[in-house]
């Protein structure tokens, strides 16, 4: 019998790169998913190469994680092949399920015995459909349609028990937690394919609705600039304000969008969210539980800003008429990701990072992010700057400086200064 919020669910994390993978473990993602080159809804991240799906799956069971490939775009009868050889190479990685709607890659995973996670991109939004694909393909994890209410989560799984009584239990229900909406039904969109030849379906959307346009009347030449409240570009979603409700509804696993973000975009919603879960089932039901909560939403919030957004929306989790856009183009964030320079060298013995200062500089007190494939996302406070063996009060561009840290980097790491929008801003006046 489910409890509402007793289950902890699964924190999945994206990764479109070796960086970004590192991060979201080490930010404590339970699962990461990510893509290899073709075949996935991020062909414009980097993505990962087939010989590297062995150590993404090593790594992610070294931190106790799970790895899901993403193949979750329509495929071709000419991709059928390389589709197959994709599903052997995974299964032989060890990865530990596929993300896919197309019923190709559904049967090319049930016949080689990988699991298959049903993407949103089918748009499943009622049990009905569930309890078919469960009966049929023995399916157990869908990653509900992105429409779904909370009320209408609530109500599957409350159907799904009296459907399959005890075997409801082992169907995992996923939903979108965090990051960039799409104006279309579920991200089945066909502008950029319209404009561009070049299909959101396949993974390769241009993002024309984040664009603003200029229209013109053909009888007397007016012209209009239409951008103001970018009224395709929705904000992007951010349940953690209600997170709580959403654990309460009995989802199995909550996803991050953002195969084609930052590497400190990864590593700090990931941070952000793993808290709140980790507190809510640490911590519920204790007196003052409710107050607290609020206090950490409010910290966890102004993270959440720092990085990049369109600014946030709670979706159609409270209803399907939203009328959120996003404002205006590009990120709202309050900070900006500045490059400092480079690694140069790691003294191990001493924990001091010689770096090269190629950009903006800094002094004792600011924060430092080192960002490489096995490091991760690391950010550190400068306590003391030495250049030449010798204390100085600022690193400055084109010198090469040396900074204790707590914690190793590497060689060839790259460094960043995180800055307040506004001193960005200025800096470039």
């Amino acid at each position: 019998m489910f409890i509402p919020g007793s289950r902890k669910p699964e924190l999945m994390a994206p990764a479109g790169d070796m960086i970004s993978l590192r991060a979201a473990l080490e930010a404590g993602a339970d699962a990461v998913y990510f893509g290899i080159v073709s075949m996935n809804m991020r062909a414009s991240a980097k993505n990962f190469a087939v010989y590297e799906m062995g150590e993404i799956a090593r790594l992610c069971h070294e931190y106790s994680a799970k790895a899901y490939l993403a193949m979750n775009t329509i495929i071709y009868d000419s991709e059928l092949e390389l589709a197959e050889e994709l599903i052997i190479q995974a299964v032989a990685a060890g990865v530990d399920a596929v993300i896919c709607w197309d019923f190709a890659i559904l049967d090319l995973a049930l016949r080689h015995r990988l699991p298959a996670f049903i993407s949103t991109q089918m748009s499943v939004a009622n049990s009905a459909s569930l309890a078919f694909l469960y009966k049929h393909f023995a399916l157990k994890r869908f990653v509900l349609a992105r429409e779904c209410t909370l009320d209408e989560i609530v109500t599957i799984r409350r159907n799904l028990r009296a459907q399959l009584g005890d075997a409801a239990e082992s169907i995992e229900l996923e939903v979108f937690a965090h990051g960039a909406m799409c104006v279309s039904v579920s991200g089945r969109c066909f502008m950029s394919q319209i404009a561009f030849n070049q299909s959101a379906n396949r993974g390769e959307c241009r993002q024309p609705c984040r664009r603003e346009y200029e229209i013109r009347d053909v009888r007397d030449g007016k012209e209009f600039l239409l951008g103001q409240d970018y009224v395709m570009s929705p904000r992007d979603l951010c349940t953690l304000p209600f997170l709580e409700k959403l654990l309460e509804a009995g989802v199995d696993s909550l996803k991050i969008e953002g195969r084609g973000r930052s590497p400190e975009y990864v590593s700090e919603v990931t941070a952000c969210y793993r808290a709140f879960i980790d507190f809510y089932h640490k911590h519920h039901g204790e007196p003052e539980f409710s107050a607290q909560l609020d206090t950490l939403k409010e910290t966890l919030m102004k993270r959440l800003d720092a990085v990049f957004h369109r600014g946030f929306s709670e979706g159609f989790y409270f209803g399907r008429q939203i009328g959120e856009w996003s404002g205006g183009n590009g990120s709202k964030a309050t900070h900006r990701k500045v490059h400092v320079g480079v690694v140069t060298n790691f003294f191990r013995k001493v924990m001091v990072a010689e770096i090269k200062v190629e950009g903006a500089g800094f002094a004792p007190g600011d924060e430092l992010m080192f960002q490489g494939p096995t490091t991760g996302v690391l950010s550190q406070p400068v306590e003391s700057i030495e250049k030449a063996f010798k204390p100085v009060d600022r690193a400055e561009k084109s010198s090469l400086v040396g900074v204790k840290l707590s914690q190793a980097v590497r060689e060839n790491d790259q460094v960043y200064i995180m800055l307040p929008v506004e001193d960005v801003e200025n800096a470039r006046q």
